[in-house]
């Protein structure tokens, strides 16, 4: 068993939850069967309540060539979803978590591994053979990058996710010499990530649980002076599952956004952020939902808060008008 975090009544994020793990065996003979093994990078996949979408992922990443280790880390899933792992899926290390971890199950995962470079998957969500490979390339010859995000695109069709022109014509100003443009923030569902780095920077937060949880880690890594870049030549597949609630998503994104905004942002910032927030979002219960969560949760961002220094910042003032013009990041559901 494993402890995990979680959000205490007091504030304190306490460590609270324990997690059967049933350990993947030897698979040599596969990966000697595959000159395209490689032992850099393993995959973290969480699932909740998706047993269909979450079995054809595991088969997907059986058969890259890469053959990575797989930690699929089932977040309290009551359909059956770890014994159909355990029974179709041996090979995967499976992660079985008593309550739902969200976001935090990728850091339960990651601390398993020892693989200098960690990809993560989501369970509707599949890489393109040879991506994993060249992600470790890439971060190999450049040791100052701590994730790499993919081109998604959007399945059935293979069309582009609109926020990959986003990504794409990103504005933000990175050091000299990055493999691609850099970027103030990441999708965790479509990038690689330097097991180091993320561990230094804690992982993600428990309590953003999901939506947007990527933000306040990317923040923090900027601030410990890593790079984040879009690589145009890793491919992620996205089949978007129906089995999900996008009013909870999009009410926690609210949330999270405007968390994040006052626990790194400078003042001025805060309050320029917030207004375009409260501004574009519909009228409607969600939104006051997620805006009402956001407002009961103050004492402890105040309490947490840590402005970002300048160079960290910049990237996220670089990003304003790119946001408030933004039609792949509105809240809507």
């Amino acid at each position: 068993a494993r402890r995990g975090r979680t959000a205490g009544t007091d504030g304190r994020v306490e460590l609270d939850v324990t997690a059967q793990r049933t350990p993947a065996p030897d698979r040599g003979p596969d990966r000697a069967a595959s000159p395209d093994a490689d032992d850099r990078v393993a995959v973290v996949v969480i699932t909740h309540q998706r047993r269909p979408e979450v079995l054809a992922a595991l088969t997907r990443l059986r058969d890259l060539p890469e053959r990575p280790h797989v930690v699929v880390v089932d977040n309290g899933s009551t359909d059956g979803t770890a014994d159909a792992i355990r029974a179709e899926h041996p090979w995967a290390e499976l992660v079985a978590s008593p309550t739902n971890l969200g976001a935090v199950g990728r850091n339960v995962a990651i601390e398993r591994l020892g693989t200098p470079y960690v990809a993560f998957c989501d369970d509707d969500t599949w890489w393109d053979p040879g991506s994993l490979r060249e992600a470790a390339d890439v971060l190999d010859a450049h040791p100052g990058v701590a994730v790499l995000t993919a081109r998604i695109l959007v399945e059935p069709g293979g069309r582009e996710d609109p926020i990959v022109a986003e990504l794409r014509d990103s504005p933000v100003a990175g050091v000299p010499g990055l493999p691609g443009p850099a970027l103030g923030s990441f999708l965790a569902g479509a990038s690689v990530v330097r097991r180091e780095a993320f561990l230094a920077a804690g992982g993600f937060h428990p309590r953003l649980w999901l939506g947007g949880e990527e933000e306040l880690l990317a923040a923090d890594l900027a601030a410990a002076g890593w790079e984040l870049c879009y690589l145009p030549t890793l491919t992620v597949h996205h089949q978007p599952s129906r089995a999900r609630d996008p009013h909870v998503r999009r009410r926690d994104g609210i949330r999270n956004t405007l968390w994040f905004t006052w626990l790194r942002r400078p003042l001025p910032a805060a309050l320029r952020r917030t207004g375009h927030v409260l501004r574009s979002l519909p009228r409607d219960r969600v939104s006051a939902a997620g805006v009402l969560r956001a407002v009961q949760g103050l004492p402890w961002v105040l309490r947490d808060r840590r402005p970002l220094p300048a160079h960290a910042e910049a990237r996220f003032r670089a990003l304003e008008e790119s946001q408030r013009r933004s039609t792949a990041r509105r809240y809507v559901s």
